[in-house]
């Protein structure tokens, strides 16, 4: 489901905001994996925002 809402191209905030909230529910807070892509949608953010 995460990786759906990231590969798609017309992604806005509202797709960022809902990643978020679905590694917030799936994943446990030390989860290496939740931090992994906890890390990466910022990047993808930071991204976003430049383009």
């Amino acid at each position: 489901m995460f990786r759906k809402l990231i590969s798609d191209p017309q992604r806005g905030e509202n797709v960022f905001d809902e990643a978020e909230d679905l590694l917030d529910e799936e994943l446990r807070p030390e989860s290496p994996l939740r931090h992994r892509l906890s890390q990466e949608l910022e990047e993808l953010r930071e991204l976003a925002e430049k383009a």
